[in-house]
C-alpha cells in the first residue's frame, strides 16, 4: 500500500487566474515504482459488484445501484492491489482527487480505531471508483464517501477532495467510521501534507459537515485539548517530531511561495489550513508547487548553500516517489462542454509536464496507457528515465528540463486556445471526437518533447562521464 505520501492543493475560484476551480495532487509511492495510467471509465465499464483486493471488503450491489456517469481516471496500471483510481472529472463536471494520507492519534484511535484490512474496510483503492461516478455536486460526494465510512469503515486515515466549477470540498476521515468535511473559501487557497489538516471547525455552520454524532463523541470520550471551540487537527490529528520533518516543511515552502509574507518556521505545527495568496494562482504556479524541491534554501538536495545534512532533513514535495501528479480544473469562461481538464504528468515533477487533456471523452491517448513493463513507447516509463538520468546531475540537465516543460505548456496552451474556438457549437459524438483528436494531439507532442529532451541529456552528459580517456586530458 502507498502510505505517507502526496501533497494536496486547493484553490478557489476567486483565488486563480482565470477563475476555475483547481483541485491538485502528486500521487506518490514507495520503493518500488507504481506505474501509472490514464483512462475513461464508460458507464458499461463500472462494476456492478465490487469487492476490494486489499480488505476483501464485498460493496453490497444496492450501493453500486442506479445512474452511473462516465468519468476519467489516473489508476494503477498492474492492478495488483487494487484498481487505485486516484482522480478524475466525471460527465456532470464534479471532479474528485483521493486520497491525501493523513495522521491520527491515540485518543480517537481509543474510541474508534481504523480497521485492520484483514477486517475489511475501504481505502484508497476504492474511494474513486465508489464515488465519482455516483455523484452530481461536490456535497454529494462527500455525503457519500460519509456514508461509505459510516457503513463499511476504513483502515486508513485519508484525506480527499471534490470540486465543480464553483466551489471545492475536502474531507478528512476520522477513526475507522467518522469524517469531517470543509467548503474551501472561494479566494483561499490549501496545501495538505499527510497529516490531518482541516483546524478550525464549525458544527452549526453550512460550510462544515461531519459524521451526525461526532461532536457528542468529543464530548463523551473528553477529546478536546483546547479550552475554547474545536481545531480538528488539534483533536483527531498529531504534531510529531515527524511532523516537523515530513510534512510541515513542505506546507511552509509552499506558503512562503503563494504569500512571501507568510514567513514563519518549516517546522512549525499549527500553519493555517485556509491560506491566500498575493496573486492569482495559475495551473504553471501549481505545477512548480507540486515540483518543488525547497530551491533556494539550505535544504535543496540539488543546492549548494546547504550541508549534506541539511539536504536531508526535510521531506521535498518534488520527490523521487512522485509517480503521478492531476490538477483538476472546471473552467467558467467556456462551455460546460469544454469545462473538465485533467491536467496530468507521470514520474517525478522534477522532470515532467503536465498536459490538459479534455475530459468530456470516451477514450485516452494510447501513450498514456500505460503497461507494467518498461516500455519507451509509453511516456510513463519516458518520463522515469529522464528524471533517473536528470538526478545524476541537475546543475547541467535542470536547464534543459526547465526549457522542455516551458515549451511544452506553451504548445499545448495553444492547442487548448485553438480547440476551445474551433469546436464551437459542435456537440455530441462530433464534439467528443474533436477532443479526443486535440488529447491525442497534445499527448503524441509532449511524447515526442520529452523523448527530445532525453536525446539533448544524453549529448549533454556524453562529455560528463567519468569513464573516459583523451590524449588531450
Amino acid at each position: 500500500m502507498k502510505q505517507t505520501e502526496c501533497t494536496t492543493i486547493l484553490v478557489g475560484k476567486n483565488a486563480t487566474i482565470d477563475g476555475s476551480t483547481m483541485i491538485a495532487r502528486s500521487e506518490d509511492g514507495g520503493r518500488v515504482i507504481i506505474p501509472e495510467s490514464f483512462e475513461v471509465v464508460n458507464p458499461a465499464d463500472q462494476p456492478r459488484h465490487y469487492t476490494s483486493v486489499i480488505s476483501k471488503q464485498k460493496i453490497d450491489d444496492e450501493d453500486l445501484a442506479g445512474e452511473v456517469l462516465r468519468y476519467t481516471s489516473a489508476p494503477d496500471a498492474t492492478r495488483e492491489k487494487g484498481i487505485w483510481a486516484a482522480a478524475g472529472i466525471n460527465s456532470a463536471n464534479i471532479a474528485m482527487t483521493a486520497t491525501e494520507t493523513i495522521t491520527t492519534n491515540a485518543r480517537i484511535q481509543g474510541v474508534d480505531p481504523v480497521l485492520d484490512p484483514s477486517e475489511g474496510g475501504l481505502g484508497e483503492e476504492d474511494f474513486v471508483t465508489l464515488t465519482l461516478p455516483y455523484i452530481h455536486t461536490p456535497e454529494e460526494g462527500v455525503k457519500r464517501v460519509g456514508y461509505l465510512l459510516e457503513k463499511y469503515g476504513t483502515y486508513e486515515m485519508n484525506g480527499m477532495a471534490f470540486s465543480d466549477n464553483d466551489h471545492i470540498w475536502y474531507l478528512e476521515t476520522i477513526g475507522g467510521h467518522h469524517w469531517i468535511a470543509r467548503r474551501i473559501p472561494d479566494d483561499a487557497y490549501v496545501v495538505a501534507p499527510n497529516r490531518l489538516n482541516i483546524d478550525e471547525f464549525k458544527f452549526d455552520d453550512p460550510d462544515f459537515m461531519a459524521s451526525s454524532d461526532l461532536k457528542e463523541l468529543i464530548e463523551t470520550y473528553h477529546l478536546n485539548p483546547d479550552k475554547e471551540g474545536y481545531n480538528m487537527r488539534h483533536i483527531f490529528g498529531s504534531s510529531t517530531i515527524k511532523d516537523a520533518h515530513y510534512n510541515n516543511p513542505r506546507a511552509w515552502y509552499l506558503h512562503n511561495f503563494f504569500n512571501p509574507e507568510f514567513g514563519g518556521q518549516p517546522g512549525d505545527q499549527d500553519q493555517p489550513f485556509i491560506c491566500y495568496a498575493n496573486r492569482r494562482i495559475s495551473i504553471e504556479d501549481i505545477k512548480w508547487a507540486e515540483s518543488s524541491h525547497y530551491q533556494d534554501t539550505p535544504y535543496d538536495a540539488y543546492g549548494d548553500q546547504g550541508t549534506p545534512e541539511q539536504k536531508k532533513t526535510f521531506r521535498p514535495v518534488g520527490i523521487n516517489r512522485n509517480f503521478e501528479t492531476h490538477i483538476l480544473q472546471l473552467r467558467n469562461d467556456v462551455p460546460a462542454e469544454l469545462a473538465g481538464v485533467q491536467w496530468l504528468a507521470f514520474g517525478p515533477n522534477t522532470f515532467n509536464t503536465m498536459v490538459p487533456f479534455y475530459t468530456n471523452i470516451t477514450d485516452t491517448p494510447t501513450c498514456f496507457k500505460t503497461g507494467s513493463k518498461f516500455d519507451l513507447k509509453q511516456i510513463f516509463w519516458v518520463n522515469k528515465l529522464a528524471a533517473q538520468l536528470g538526478d545524476t546531475n541537475y546543475r547541467v540537465y535542470g536547464e534543459l528540463e526547465n526549457d522542455f516543460e516551458q515549451k511544452s505548456l506553451a504548445q499545448c496552451h495553444k492547442i487548448q486556445h485553438e480547440t476551445d474556438r474551433a469546436v464551437k457549437g459542435l456537440s455530441g459524438d462530433e464534439l467528443v471526437a474533436k477532443l479526443e483528436e486535440a488529447n491525442k494531439q497534445m499527448a503524441e507532442l509532449v511524447y515526442q518533447n520529452t523523448v527530445d529532451l532525453l536525446g539533448s541529456m544524453v549529448n549533454e552528459g556524453h562529455g560528463l562521464m567519468t569513464l573516459k580517456y583523451d590524449l588531450l586530458d
